[in-house]
C-alpha cells in the first residue's frame, strides 16, 4: 500500500495532527487526541483508533488498558487536510478516561465550567488490576 494519502495530510511543527473520534451510530463527538503518520497509518492497518500520547511520547492504542476500544468505520481529512474526523464503534459506551460517554462534558454556566455528564464507570474500576 502507498504512503502518498499520509504525504496530503498538514502535519503541525511537532509532526501531529489532531484526530476527532465521533460515534458511528449516535453522531456524537468523544474526544479528540493527536496522531502521528506512524499511528494514522497503524488505524488504518488495525481498524482501531491508535493515537499518539504527547504525555508519554508513545502509541496509545486505545481501549489498551481500559477495554474500551474504537474500531475504525470511516476515516475523513478536513478541507484544509490539518484534522482526521474517524467515525468509531465505541466499544463499553465510555470513551474518556474520567468514566464518561464522551470527553466533552464540561458546559460554561454563570461562567464557570460545570460536568453535566455523569461518570458511567468509577474511572479506578476501569483502569485498576482489581477492576478487570
Amino acid at each position: 500500500m502507498s504512503d502518498e494519502w499520509l504525504k496530503q495530510v498538514k502535519w503541525n511543527e511537532d509532526g501531529l495532527v489532531p484526530a476527532i473520534a465521533q460515534d458511528v451510530h449516535s453522531g456524537q463527538v468523544l474526544m479528540m487526541a493527536w496522531m502521528n503518520p506512524e499511528s494514522l497509518a497503524l488505524t488504518v492497518a488495525e481498524k482501531r483508533a491508535i493515537y499518539w500520547s504527547r504525555s508519554r511520547q508513545k502509541l496509545w492504542r486505545k481501549g489498551e488498558d481500559s477495554g474500551h476500544v474504537q474500531h475504525l468505520h470511516d476515516l475523513r481529512l478536513d478541507c484544509d487536510g490539518d484534522c482526521i474526523l474517524m467515525k468509531v464503534e465505541q466499544v463499553g459506551g465510555i470513551a474518556c478516561h474520567t468514566g464518561r460517554q464522551h470527553c466533552f462534558f464540561y458546559a460554561l454556566q454563570d461562567e464557570q465550567w460545570q460536568a453535566v455528564d455523569e461518570v458511567l464507570k468509577d474511572p479506578q474500576a476501569i483502569y485498576s488490576k482489581a477492576g478487570e
